[in-house]
């Protein structure tokens, strides 16, 4: 009998111990699946560590790591490394394709955030008075690039704007807009690509001819910066902080996401150039494990929602920026109104446009 019992008895150990491993390996409802690693640009560092948009992406089957790099560095990165790429622009996209051996990737384009250009209050008004912006309340108005380029080919100063006085002590020396650096960082290129478009008569700088024309302008808006840094958020973090330059040239998303978690925005004012070059951000999956989340970021209705949180425009979707934006009119252009977009040059001919912009 002591026998049959302890068997018995070894039988329901057993099946107990199965009915836990059966229980325990049981993944609940919601666990990522998938653990990719990507290389983004700095701008969306926030969003992928926003504990919402984790939950989100986890409910889709997905955990995403991230480390960040200047848009037009990454194609130097060991991209092997990584599953996928997220560029803040689509001309960073072919180099970073080919030297990931996966030309020809099914890229997609799930949001994009316009450049401004924030200012303080102080400078803003400056430049209203001399006619290189304008401003249309408070808080908000347009850069007058034409105007604005003048004044940079001309070395002009803000003290000379001010007539010579010293109304406003804080704004002395050059009058320039602090960027990235044009050959490793998108916004940087971008407002090269930008600018040289309106020198260029309007035209988008396509030839050696182009590129002579408009290469000196384009040096003294870069080489009169200093220093420069390789993201948008460093620049951008310390104009919010009370340091930094009187001109911040940043991404509309950066600025949009701050007022909605209704952080203190300063005496920001938010400057939109008259002409501008869009920045559709641009998932490059390189390899098979992440090819469908650059359309999740696209089309999933969470993910949306919490794109626009961050300040992004989800690609057509004009009206769900416009209305969770809607509260902060006073410092945005939610439909780009009075704005000129231009297409960008190629590769090619924006990284020459930047290397003597630099040299």
């Amino acid at each position: 009998m002591r026998r049959i019992l302890g068997i018995a008895l070894a039988i329901l150990l057993v099946g107990g111990v199965i009915a836990a491993i059966a229980i325990g390996g049981k993944k609940p409802e919601g666990t990522a699946t998938k653990t990719v690693r990507g290389v983004i640009g700095s701008e969306k560092s926030e969003f992928f560590r926003d504990p919402d948009v984790v939950k989100a992406l986890a409910d889709k089957g997905y955990t995403v790591k991230t480390e960040t790099s200047g848009s037009w560095a990454m194609d130097q990165l060991a991209l092997k490394e990584f599953d996928f790429a997220f560029p803040s622009s689509s001309e960073p996209a072919t180099e970073i394709e080919a030297a990931a051996g996966v030309k020809g990737a099914q890229n997609s384009k799930p949001f994009f955030s316009p450049l401004v250009v924030i200012a303080r209050a102080n400078a803003a008004k400056v430049l209203a008075d001399h006619g290189l912006a304008k401003t249309t309340g408070k808080n908000t108005g347009t850069l007058l690039l034409g105007p604005f380029l003048k004044a940079a080919a001309e070395d002009r100063t803000w003290q000379q704007l001010q007539g010579g006085t010293s109304a406003y002590p804080e704004l002395a020396g050059t009058v320039f807009v602090k960027t990235t650096d044009p050959t490793t960082s998108n916004s940087g290129a971008l407002f090269l690509a930008t600018a040289s478009n309106v020198a260029n008569n309007a035209t988008v700088v396509s030839d050696d001819a182009g590129i002579e024309r408009t290469a000196p302008l384009m040096k003294k808006l870069i080489s009169v910066q200093g220093a420069l840094e390789q993201s948008t958020d460093d620049p951008f973090r310390s104009f919010i902080s009370g340091s930094g330059e009187p001109l911040i040239l940043a991404y509309e998303s950066q600025v949009a996401s701050l007022l909605q978690q209704k952080q203190n925005p300063g005496d920001m004012v938010v400057l939109y150039p008259d002409t501008t070059v869009n920045s559709p951000h641009t998932f490059v999956p390189i390899s098979e494990k992440a090819r469908e989340l650059g359309s999740l970021l696209a089309t999933d209705p969470k993910l949306r929602s919490l794109v626009v949180r961050h300040g992004f425009r989800p690609t057509e979707g004009v009206a769900e920026f416009t209305t969770a934006t809607a509260p902060h009119t006073a410092y945005l252009n939610p439909g780009l109104t009075g704005i000129r977009q231009v297409g960008a040059p190629t590769v090619k001919v924006l990284m020459a446009l930047a290397a003597r912009a630099k040299g």
